[in-house]
Protein backbone atom coordinates (compact mmCIF):
# COMPACT_ATOMS: atom_id res chain seq x y z
CA UNK A 1 0.00 0.00 0.00
CA UNK A 2 1.68 3.20 -1.20
CA UNK A 3 1.31 6.49 0.63
CA UNK A 4 -0.14 9.54 -1.06
CA UNK A 5 2.18 12.50 -1.79
CA UNK A 6 0.44 14.49 0.96
CA UNK A 7 1.05 11.76 3.53
CA UNK A 8 4.69 11.48 2.48
CA UNK A 9 5.12 15.23 2.84
CA UNK A 10 3.60 15.17 6.33
CA UNK A 11 5.88 12.33 7.41
CA UNK A 12 8.91 14.20 6.09
CA UNK A 13 7.81 17.35 7.90
CA UNK A 14 7.48 15.36 11.12
CA UNK A 15 10.92 13.79 10.70
CA UNK A 16 12.46 17.16 9.88
CA UNK A 17 11.50 18.41 13.34
CA UNK A 18 14.39 16.61 15.05
CA UNK A 19 13.35 17.53 18.57
CA UNK A 20 9.82 16.21 18.11
CA UNK A 21 10.90 13.17 16.11
CA UNK A 22 13.43 11.97 18.70
CA UNK A 23 11.03 12.84 21.50
CA UNK A 24 8.46 10.52 19.91
CA UNK A 25 11.04 7.72 19.72
CA UNK A 26 12.07 8.20 23.35
CA UNK A 27 8.46 8.38 24.57
CA UNK A 28 7.42 5.24 22.68
CA UNK A 29 10.53 3.43 23.95
CA UNK A 30 9.78 4.34 27.58
CA UNK A 31 6.11 3.45 27.20
CA UNK A 32 6.88 0.05 25.66
CA UNK A 33 9.27 -0.70 28.51
CA UNK A 34 6.69 0.22 31.15
CA UNK A 35 4.05 -1.95 29.45
CA UNK A 36 6.13 -4.92 30.58
CA UNK A 37 6.65 -3.49 34.07
CA UNK A 38 5.74 -6.81 35.72
CA UNK A 39 8.75 -8.41 34.02
CA UNK A 40 11.09 -5.58 35.01
CA UNK A 41 10.08 -4.72 38.57
CA UNK A 42 8.37 -7.43 40.59
CA UNK A 43 8.74 -9.40 43.79
CA UNK A 44 7.79 -12.56 41.89
CA UNK A 45 10.17 -14.54 39.66
CA UNK A 46 9.88 -14.26 35.90
CA UNK A 47 10.53 -17.99 35.62
CA UNK A 48 10.54 -20.91 38.03
CA UNK A 49 11.90 -24.28 37.01
CA UNK A 50 10.67 -26.89 39.48
CA UNK A 51 10.79 -30.66 38.96
CA UNK A 52 11.96 -30.01 35.38
CA UNK A 53 8.78 -28.04 34.60
CA UNK A 54 8.46 -24.35 33.78
CA UNK A 55 6.22 -21.96 35.70
CA UNK A 56 5.64 -18.22 35.39
CA UNK A 57 4.63 -16.70 38.76
CA UNK A 58 4.34 -13.26 37.16
CA UNK A 59 1.17 -14.34 35.37
CA UNK A 60 -0.01 -17.24 37.57
CA UNK A 61 -0.51 -17.76 41.28
CA UNK A 62 1.33 -20.71 42.80
CA UNK A 63 0.63 -21.68 46.45
CA UNK A 64 3.48 -22.39 48.84
CA UNK A 65 2.27 -25.96 49.31
CA UNK A 66 3.10 -26.63 45.65
CA UNK A 67 6.79 -26.31 46.50
CA UNK A 68 6.44 -28.35 49.70
CA UNK A 69 5.62 -25.51 52.10
CA UNK A 70 2.91 -25.24 54.75
CA UNK A 71 0.61 -22.44 53.57
CA UNK A 72 -1.97 -22.66 50.81
CA UNK A 73 -1.71 -18.96 50.08
CA UNK A 74 0.38 -17.58 47.22
CA UNK A 75 4.10 -18.08 47.68
CA UNK A 76 6.21 -15.25 49.08
CA UNK A 77 9.24 -15.47 46.84
CA UNK A 78 11.18 -12.99 48.99
CA UNK A 79 10.99 -15.47 51.88
CA UNK A 80 14.30 -17.38 52.25
CA UNK A 81 12.33 -20.49 53.23
CA UNK A 82 10.39 -20.49 49.95
CA UNK A 83 13.57 -19.81 48.00
CA UNK A 84 15.24 -22.79 49.65
CA UNK A 85 12.25 -25.02 48.78
CA UNK A 86 12.47 -24.03 45.12
CA UNK A 87 16.26 -24.41 44.95
CA UNK A 88 16.08 -27.98 46.25
CA UNK A 89 14.36 -29.17 43.05
CA UNK A 90 15.02 -26.35 40.59
CA UNK A 91 15.79 -22.66 40.35
CA UNK A 92 14.10 -19.32 39.72
CA UNK A 93 14.91 -16.12 37.82
CA UNK A 94 14.02 -12.78 39.41
CA UNK A 95 13.41 -9.52 37.47
CA UNK A 96 16.05 -6.77 37.31
CA UNK A 97 14.25 -4.93 40.13
CA UNK A 98 13.09 -7.37 42.81
CA UNK A 99 10.31 -5.11 44.05
CA UNK A 100 6.83 -4.36 42.76
CA UNK A 101 5.13 -1.00 43.27
CA UNK A 102 3.55 -2.17 46.54
CA UNK A 103 6.37 -4.34 47.88
CA UNK A 104 7.64 -3.19 51.26
CA UNK A 105 11.31 -3.71 52.02
CA UNK A 106 11.33 -5.04 55.59
CA UNK A 107 15.11 -5.48 55.62
CA UNK A 108 15.98 -1.79 55.61
CA UNK A 109 18.83 -0.96 57.98
CA UNK A 110 17.64 2.64 58.38
CA UNK A 111 14.17 4.12 58.90
CA UNK A 112 12.13 4.77 55.76
CA UNK A 113 12.30 6.75 53.60
CA UNK A 114 15.79 5.37 52.99
CA UNK A 115 18.36 6.87 50.66
CA UNK A 116 19.37 5.24 47.34
CA UNK A 117 21.40 2.02 47.57
CA UNK A 118 22.41 -0.74 45.19
CA UNK A 119 19.30 -2.67 46.31
CA UNK A 120 16.94 0.31 45.96
CA UNK A 121 18.51 2.44 43.24
CA UNK A 122 16.29 5.48 43.90
CA UNK A 123 15.72 4.75 47.56
CA UNK A 124 12.41 3.96 49.25
CA UNK A 125 9.40 6.08 50.16
CA UNK A 126 8.01 6.66 53.65
CA UNK A 127 6.37 3.21 53.60
CA UNK A 128 9.50 1.33 52.55
CA UNK A 129 8.43 0.80 48.93
CA UNK A 130 10.95 0.95 46.09
CA UNK A 131 10.82 4.35 44.37
CA UNK A 132 12.09 3.17 40.98
CA UNK A 133 9.46 0.41 40.80
CA UNK A 134 6.71 2.89 41.64
CA UNK A 135 8.00 5.29 38.97
CA UNK A 136 7.86 2.57 36.32
CA UNK A 137 4.32 1.53 37.21
CA UNK A 138 3.23 5.14 37.73
CA UNK A 139 4.50 6.16 34.29
CA UNK A 140 2.51 3.35 32.70
CA UNK A 141 -0.78 4.00 34.47
CA UNK A 142 -0.61 7.75 33.79
CA UNK A 143 0.02 7.22 30.07
CA UNK A 144 -2.75 4.61 29.80
CA UNK A 145 -5.13 6.95 31.61
CA UNK A 146 -4.18 9.85 29.35
CA UNK A 147 -4.46 7.80 26.15
CA UNK A 148 -7.90 6.39 26.97
CA UNK A 149 -9.19 9.81 28.06
CA UNK A 150 -7.71 11.49 24.97
CA UNK A 151 -9.28 9.07 22.50
CA UNK A 152 -12.69 9.01 24.20
CA UNK A 153 -12.86 12.77 24.63
CA UNK A 154 -11.68 13.29 21.04
CA UNK A 155 -14.38 10.96 19.74
CA UNK A 156 -17.13 12.72 21.71
CA UNK A 157 -15.79 16.17 20.82
CA UNK A 158 -15.63 15.31 17.11
CA UNK A 159 -19.18 13.92 17.07
CA UNK A 160 -20.73 16.84 18.94
CA UNK A 161 -18.68 19.49 17.12
CA UNK A 162 -19.41 17.87 13.77
CA UNK A 163 -23.16 17.78 14.35
CA UNK A 164 -23.22 21.39 15.48
CA UNK A 165 -21.11 22.66 12.64
CA UNK A 166 -22.75 20.69 9.84
CA UNK A 167 -26.40 21.23 10.75
CA UNK A 168 -26.06 24.66 12.38
CA UNK A 169 -29.33 26.43 13.23
CA UNK A 170 -31.11 25.41 16.41
CA UNK A 171 -28.75 22.48 17.07
CA UNK A 172 -25.72 24.77 16.98
CA UNK A 173 -27.45 27.53 18.95
CA UNK A 174 -28.60 25.40 21.88
CA UNK A 175 -25.42 23.32 21.75
CA UNK A 176 -23.26 26.41 22.16
CA UNK A 177 -25.35 27.74 25.03
CA UNK A 178 -25.02 24.40 26.84
CA UNK A 179 -21.27 24.30 26.24
CA UNK A 180 -20.87 27.87 27.51
CA UNK A 181 -22.57 26.91 30.78
CA UNK A 182 -20.82 23.53 31.07
CA UNK A 183 -17.36 24.98 30.35
CA UNK A 184 -17.89 27.68 32.99
CA UNK A 185 -18.05 25.10 35.77
CA UNK A 186 -14.90 24.83 37.94
CA UNK A 187 -13.72 21.43 36.77
CA UNK A 188 -11.00 20.79 39.34
CA UNK A 189 -13.26 21.72 42.26
CA UNK A 190 -16.04 19.51 40.93
CA UNK A 191 -13.60 16.62 40.58
CA UNK A 192 -12.47 17.10 44.16
CA UNK A 193 -16.07 17.29 45.44
CA UNK A 194 -17.21 14.21 43.52
CA UNK A 195 -14.09 12.24 44.49
CA UNK A 196 -14.70 13.04 48.16
CA UNK A 197 -17.93 11.02 48.34
CA UNK A 198 -17.33 8.47 45.56
CA UNK A 199 -14.63 5.88 46.10
CA UNK A 200 -11.93 6.85 43.60
CA UNK A 201 -10.81 4.34 41.01
CA UNK A 202 -9.24 4.39 37.56
CA UNK A 203 -12.56 4.15 35.69
CA UNK A 204 -14.49 6.49 37.99
CA UNK A 205 -11.88 9.21 37.56
CA UNK A 206 -11.81 8.58 33.83
CA UNK A 207 -15.59 8.98 33.57
CA UNK A 208 -15.65 12.16 35.66
CA UNK A 209 -12.87 13.80 33.65
CA UNK A 210 -14.46 12.68 30.39
CA UNK A 211 -17.55 14.75 31.26
CA UNK A 212 -15.49 17.90 30.74
CA UNK A 213 -12.46 17.03 28.60
CA UNK A 214 -14.42 16.51 25.35
CA UNK A 215 -14.92 20.28 25.03
CA UNK A 216 -11.24 20.81 24.18
CA UNK A 217 -11.84 19.65 20.59
CA UNK A 218 -15.48 20.55 20.08
CA UNK A 219 -14.85 24.16 19.11
CA UNK A 220 -12.13 23.33 16.58
CA UNK A 221 -14.19 20.61 14.90
CA UNK A 222 -17.31 22.78 14.87
CA UNK A 223 -15.41 25.58 13.12
CA UNK A 224 -14.05 23.19 10.49
CA UNK A 225 -17.51 21.77 9.77
CA UNK A 226 -19.06 25.24 9.60
CA UNK A 227 -16.43 26.23 7.04
CA UNK A 228 -16.52 23.05 4.97
CA UNK A 229 -20.29 22.62 4.74
CA UNK A 230 -20.50 25.49 2.22
CA UNK A 231 -17.79 24.12 -0.08
CA UNK A 232 -18.78 23.25 -3.64
CA UNK A 233 -18.03 19.54 -3.34
CA UNK A 234 -20.33 19.28 -0.31
CA UNK A 235 -23.14 21.03 -2.16
CA UNK A 236 -22.52 18.77 -5.17
CA UNK A 237 -22.72 15.66 -3.00
CA UNK A 238 -26.02 16.88 -1.51
CA UNK A 239 -27.36 17.55 -5.02
CA UNK A 240 -26.48 13.98 -6.01
CA UNK A 241 -28.52 12.66 -3.09
CA UNK A 242 -25.67 11.56 -0.82
CA UNK A 243 -26.78 11.27 2.81
CA UNK A 244 -25.65 13.81 5.40
CA UNK A 245 -23.84 11.26 7.56
CA UNK A 246 -21.93 9.96 4.56
CA UNK A 247 -20.95 13.49 3.53
CA UNK A 248 -19.80 14.27 7.06
CA UNK A 249 -17.72 11.10 7.30
CA UNK A 250 -16.18 11.03 3.82
CA UNK A 251 -15.82 14.65 2.81
CA UNK A 252 -15.89 16.95 5.84
CA UNK A 253 -14.33 14.88 8.62
CA UNK A 254 -10.89 14.49 6.93
CA UNK A 255 -10.49 18.28 6.98
CA UNK A 256 -11.38 18.43 10.67
CA UNK A 257 -8.99 15.57 11.53
CA UNK A 258 -5.99 17.74 10.69
CA UNK A 259 -6.72 20.10 13.59
CA UNK A 260 -7.78 17.19 15.80
CA UNK A 261 -4.54 15.23 15.36
CA UNK A 262 -2.54 18.38 15.96
CA UNK A 263 -4.17 18.96 19.35
CA UNK A 264 -4.22 15.36 20.61
CA UNK A 265 -0.66 15.26 22.07
CA UNK A 266 -1.43 18.42 24.05
CA UNK A 267 -4.72 16.92 25.29
CA UNK A 268 -2.78 13.83 26.38
CA UNK A 269 -0.26 15.88 28.36
CA UNK A 270 -3.10 17.87 29.95
CA UNK A 271 -4.87 14.66 31.00
CA UNK A 272 -1.72 13.35 32.67
CA UNK A 273 -1.17 16.68 34.44
CA UNK A 274 -4.77 16.70 35.75
CA UNK A 275 -4.48 13.14 37.07
CA UNK A 276 -1.20 14.03 38.74
CA UNK A 277 -2.81 17.09 40.36
CA UNK A 278 -5.68 15.04 41.75
CA UNK A 279 -3.30 12.39 43.10
CA UNK A 280 -1.15 15.11 44.68
CA UNK A 281 -4.21 16.51 46.46
CA UNK A 282 -5.31 13.03 47.58
CA UNK A 283 -8.44 12.85 45.40
CA UNK A 284 -7.05 10.67 42.62
CA UNK A 285 -6.35 6.97 42.37
CA UNK A 286 -6.98 4.68 45.37
CA UNK A 287 -4.37 4.77 48.17
CA UNK A 288 -1.41 2.54 47.41
CA UNK A 289 -1.73 2.87 43.64
CA UNK A 290 1.48 3.63 41.72
CA UNK A 291 0.89 7.32 41.21
CA UNK A 292 3.30 10.06 40.16
CA UNK A 293 1.16 12.65 41.94
CA UNK A 294 1.31 10.66 45.17
CA UNK A 295 5.09 10.53 44.85
CA UNK A 296 5.20 14.32 44.44
CA UNK A 297 3.08 14.58 47.59
CA UNK A 298 5.51 12.31 49.44
CA UNK A 299 8.40 14.48 48.30
CA UNK A 300 6.62 17.53 49.72
CA UNK A 301 5.91 15.74 53.02
CA UNK A 302 9.45 14.37 53.34
CA UNK A 303 11.80 17.26 52.60
CA UNK A 304 14.54 15.38 54.41
CA UNK A 305 14.41 12.79 51.58
CA UNK A 306 15.09 14.86 48.45
CA UNK A 307 15.32 11.77 46.22
CA UNK A 308 11.54 11.40 46.41
CA UNK A 309 10.71 14.83 45.02
CA UNK A 310 13.60 14.87 42.55
CA UNK A 311 12.70 11.46 41.10
CA UNK A 312 9.02 12.38 40.63
CA UNK A 313 9.90 15.82 39.24
CA UNK A 314 12.33 14.46 36.66
CA UNK A 315 9.89 11.76 35.57
CA UNK A 316 6.98 14.18 35.17
CA UNK A 317 9.12 16.81 33.48
CA UNK A 318 10.48 14.28 31.00
CA UNK A 319 7.06 12.78 30.31
CA UNK A 320 5.25 16.07 29.70
CA UNK A 321 8.15 17.68 27.81
CA UNK A 322 8.34 14.76 25.39
CA UNK A 323 4.60 15.02 24.71
CA UNK A 324 4.80 18.76 24.10
CA UNK A 325 7.71 18.31 21.67
CA UNK A 326 5.78 15.57 19.85
CA UNK A 327 2.77 17.87 19.65
CA UNK A 328 4.90 20.60 18.08
CA UNK A 329 6.21 18.14 15.50
CA UNK A 330 2.70 16.94 14.65
CA UNK A 331 1.60 20.56 14.25
CA UNK A 332 4.48 21.17 11.83
CA UNK A 333 3.65 17.98 9.93
CA UNK A 334 0.09 19.13 9.22
CA UNK A 335 1.00 22.74 8.53
CA UNK A 336 0.23 23.32 4.82
CA UNK A 337 2.73 26.19 4.69
CA UNK A 338 5.65 23.86 5.41
CA UNK A 339 7.15 22.17 2.37
CA UNK A 340 9.97 19.68 2.90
Amino acid sequence: MSLSPLSKRRIENFRSNKRGFYSAIIFVFLFVITIFAEFIANDKPILVVFDNKFYFPVIEKIPETFFGGEFETESDYKDPFVQKLINTNGFFVMPLIEYSYDTINYDLKVPSPSSPTFENLLGTDDQGRDVLARLIYGFRISVFFGLILTFLSSFIGIVIGGLQGFYGGVIDLYGQRFIEIWSGLPVLYLLIIISSFIEPSFWVLLFIMLLFSWMSLEGVVRAEFLRARNFEYVKAAKALGVGNLKIMYRHVLPNAMVATLTLMPFILSGSIATLTSLDFLGFGLPPGSPSLGEMVSQGKANLQAPWLGISAFITLSLQLSLLVFVGEAVRDAFDPRKVS
